[in-house]
C-alpha cells in the first residue's frame, strides 16, 4: 500500500509516499480501506517538528480516518467487511478508570492513532475494532473523516468541559479553521448565541453564516473590545480558544462575569503571560479540553444525520500532493478541514 511519511521535519518538511505492505489484521482487529483523512495542526505540528510528545518515529500520521473494513481479523463480532466506519482518536482498553468514566481518550495504557500508532496517511489502517464507529448511510464517506476530530473534540469542549446551556453567548476565535467552524455549530445546536472572531478578513462572509451574532475580525488588534461592543459590555459566557497563546489574553478579557474560557487549540507548549486580576476579578475559570469519547462520536454521528451539524472541508488532496495540504493549513488559507485522500 502507499503511505505518507515524514523523513525530516522542519518548516520546510520531507514528506514522501512509500510503498510498503499493507497490515494484517490481528485478533480482534479491523482492516479499513481509508477514504480520507483530515490534516489537522496537530499532525502540522508533528510536520515541522514542534511536537514530539508522544509521537513514535516513523510512524504514519493522521489520527482523523474514515473508510470501509476490508478484512477483520479472528475474534471480532461487531464489525463486517463493507462497513462504513469512522475511527475513534485512541487506541483505547475500554477497562481502566478512565475509560469507563467516557474519557477514552485518555485511556491508562492509550496510544494515539497517527502518533502513538499508524494512522489514516495511508490507503488502509489496521486497528482494534473497538476504536471504529460504523456510520449510516445517509453520512457522506469523504467528509466524514473530520467527525471525531474536530467535530466531537468541540462538543466535548463545549457541552462536557464548558458545559453551556440555551441562550448563552459563545465567542469562537480562530473561528475559520477545523476546530473553529465546527464549534459554531455545535455552540448553536446546544441554544448558544455565537460571535465568531477570525483574522483572516477573506474567511468574513463565509462565517457569517455559521455566526448570526456577529463576526469580529480579530488581526494583531485586541478583539475584545469589539466583542464586548457586540453582547452590549456584558461579555460572552464562554470562550472556546482554539488559537491560543496569541489569542489568549483577548479571550479572558471577552469574558463576561463568572465566565468560562475553554482552551483547546493549541499544542506546541507556547507560553502566555496575563494579567491574573483579570481571571480574579471576573471569577473566571480557565479550562482546558483535548481529544473526544466514544459517546462524543456517536453524538455527533447522530447530529450530521439530523442535519443539526454540516462537516466543512475546504480542499479534497491526493496523498501524493500531502505537501500543498501542509501549505494550505500552515498559510491559513482552508476555511474548515482540509482531508487527504489516498
Amino acid at each position: 500500500m502507499r503511505a505518507l511519511y515524514v523523513n525530516t521535519p522542519g518548516e520546510d518538511p520531507d514528506l514522501e509516499v512509500r510503498e510498503v505492505d499493507t497490515p494484517t489484521p490481528g485478533e480482534g482487529e479491523a482492516l479499513v480501506k481509508v477514504a480520507s483523512a483530515g490534516l489537522c495542526n496537530h499532525d502540522v505540528a508533528i510536520m515541522r517538528g514542534l511536537l514530539r510528545r508522544g509521537v513514535n518515529p516513523d510512524v504514519i500520521l493522521g489520527h482523523e480516518i474514515a473508510g470501509t473494513v476490508e478484512q477483520t481479523g479472528t475474534g471480532t463480532s461487531a464489525l463486517n467487511p463493507g462497513d462504513r466506519v469512522v475511527a475513534n482518536l485512541t487506541v483505547f482498553c475500554g477497562e481502566c478508570e478512565r475509560c469507563v468514566a467516557g474519557h477514552e481518550y485518555r485511556c491508562e495504557t492509550g496510544r494515539g492513532v497517527g502518533h502513538g500508532v499508524n494512522g489514516g496517511f495511508a490507503e488502509y489502517v489496521t486497528l482494534p475494532e473497538r476504536c471504529f464507529v460504523r456510520l449510516p448511510d445517509g453520512v457522506d464517506l469523504e467528509t466524514a473523516s473530520v467527525l471525531a476530530c474536530p467535530i466531537a473534540v468541540t462538543l466535548q469542549a463545549l457541552k462536557d468541559v464548558a458545559r453551556t446551556h440555551a441562550g448563552e453567548t459563545v465567542l469562537v476565535t480562530g473561528a475559520g479553521g477545523g476546530l473553529g467552524v465546527h464549534a459554531l455549530q455545535i455552540a448553536t445546536a446546544l441554544g448558544g448565541q455565537v460571535l465568531a472572531a477570525t483574522s483572516s478578513p477573506e474567511k468574513l462572509d463565509s462565517l457569517e453564516a455559521y455566526a448570526p451574532g456577529g463576526v469580529v475580525l480579530g488581526g494583531e488588534l485586541d478583539f475584545s473590545e469589539i466583542a464586548l461592543a457586540l453582547t452590549e459590555d456584558a461579555g460572552a459566557d464562554i470562550v472556546v480558544d482554539t488559537v491560543g497563546s496569541a489569542t489568549f489574553s483577548s479571550s479572558l478579557r471577552s469574558l463576561t462575569q463568572f465566565g468560562r474560557l475553554v482552551v483547546l487549540g493549541e499544542v506546541e507548549g507556547n507560553r502566555v503571560s496575563f494579567n491574573l486580576a483579570e481571571v480574579i476579578f471576573r471569577d473566571a475559570t480557565v479550562l482546558g479540553s483535548s481529544g473526544a469519547g466514544k459517546a462524543q462520536v456517536e453524538e455527533v454521528i447522530r447530529m450530521v444525520a439530523a442535519g443539526e451539524v454540516t462537516p466543512v472541508v475546504s480542499d479534497q488532496v491526493p496523498l501524493d500532493d500531502a505537501r500543498t495540504a501542509f501549505d494550505l493549513v500552515t498559510s491559513r488559507q482552508a476555511f474548515g478541514r482540509v482531508v487527504l485522500v489516498p
